[in-house]
């Protein structure tokens, strides 16, 4: 694709990788098999190719609109583009930049810049999510049941088991922003199962939000400040010898991989941007390096269905991984008819666009429910919740699948 990128965004780095991005395209098509909001509503500005038009066409010069904003707003940033594009462009890179550009031009309704003030403000605060979600679940028997359904029950957490320190493997956690409220199960159950392995499992003091929430609504400062948060509280122990810093959420584990990316100009963190970023695995890297012949038969007799996260095949490019393991372990995996698809979660999408979220998960639960599995299981805390508010069956993360 030919460029003529403003020189106010030419001479920046931003604008420097936007054009280089831009130029990757060819155009060719293939991202609307796959993209999620083309195949619902059929209008090409609602397609990364319609898409990566708007954004060139801002960065030429073209004043953008409520519907430019509109079209960018609906995009999930789930990536199945980039998974199906033979040029490798790296779509959802520029998404976020046409986003960042695009708050500063466009003014957005008040009930939008509040939507938006409460989510970059409670829940990437554990504490102060914790605290409403409580409040939500001891009111949850007195909500209608459409609202009932969103409230994800309380779970009853189990400690983590003690760890032998003594083989001195110790590895970081991200404990993330809703899941020790939302799903205290998940870590407790990596913890436990690690320990069987000889790897210590910890949780840094002061590590918070990813900064995944604030960069992906446009907020990009308030998102690199919290990744240079979380540097600053991992450090010391990659220093010890911390050899790796597991994810346990997908969409976490796919935007720390991308700190040394996104902090690549910031010359007091870049190095040690790169760094986190390649000691960053997501859990079934961890898992599936081990020797789990011990599980061989775990899963015998019981047929569940996988709900594969877009942020671990698409932006972290791992598919087939936990299927992998579950499959070792004898679970019966049912079959899930357009897999690729995103579920509709996709981090705030499902509060800020819920007609076109609570499609996407209507169509994904049909299909993930075909096969009459006993249990759903899924590798992202959004997603896990997302599926639960609708399903016929349990949705769990799939490291409790071996959590005894």
């Amino acid at each position: 694709m030919q460029t003529s990128l403003l020189e106010q965004f030419r001479i920046t780095p931003e604008g420097q990788e936007a054009d280089a991005i831009l130029r990757s395209c060819v155009h060719c098509g293939f991202c609307l098999a796959t993209c999620p909001t083309y195949q619902l509503l059929g209008d090409e500005l609602d397609s990364p190719r319609g898409r990566i038009y708007l954004i060139k066409e801002m960065l030429e010069g073209a004043t953008p609109t409520a519907k430019t904003q509109l079209h960018l707003d609906r995009c999930l940033t789930c990536r199945a583009c980039e998974t199906t594009c033979p040029s490798g462009v790296r779509y959802g890179r520029l998404a976020d930049i046409g986003r960042g550009l695009i708050e500063t031009r466009v003014p957005r309704t008040a009930w939008q810049r509040l939507q938006r003030w409460l989510l970059r403000h409670v829940m990437v605060q554990p504490r102060r999510f914790g605290f409403f979600l409580r409040i939500a679940q001891s009111l949850r028997p007195l909500l209608p049941r459409a609202l009932a359904r969103k409230v994800p029950p309380r779970q009853h957490r189990r400690p983590a088991a003690a760890a032998p320190v003594a083989l001195g493997r110790r590895m970081l956690m991200l404990d993330g922003c809703v899941q020790p409220s939302a799903t205290p199960n998940t870590n407790a159950a990596a913890a436990r199962v690690l320990a069987g392995f000889g790897i210590e499992l910890v949780a840094a003091p002061g590590a918070g939000c990813c900064g995944a929430l604030d960069y992906h609504l446009g907020a990009h400062q308030a998102g690199l400040n919290r990744m240079r948060r979380n540097i600053d509280a991992w450090w010391p122990l990659i220093e010890q010898g911390a050899e790796a810093i597991v994810m346990t959420a997908s969409g976490c584990g796919a935007t720390v991989r991308e700190y040394g990316q996104l902090l690549a100009q910031d010359p007091q963190y870049a190095q040690k941007a790169e760094r986190i970023a390649a000691l960053t695995r997501d859990l079934g890297e961890i898992i599936a390096a081990e020797d789990r012949s011990g599980w061989n038969d775990h899963g015998t007799g019981r047929r569940i269905a996988y709900h594969a996260p877009c942020t671990l095949q698409h932006a972290q490019k791992l598919p087939g991984l936990v299927e992998g393991i579950l499959r070792d372990a004898g679970y019966t995996l049912v079959p899930v008819v357009d897999a690729h698809l995103c579920c509709g979660s996709a981090g705030t999408y499902s509060i800020l666009q819920p007609k076109l979220s609570k499609r996407l998960l209507d169509d994904k639960l049909t299909h993930l429910q075909a096969g009459r599995p006993e249990l759903i299981v899924t590798a992202n805390v959004g997603c896990q919740l997302h599926l639960q508010t609708a399903s016929g069956v349990p949705v769990r993360h799939w490291i409790e699948l071996f959590s005894a």
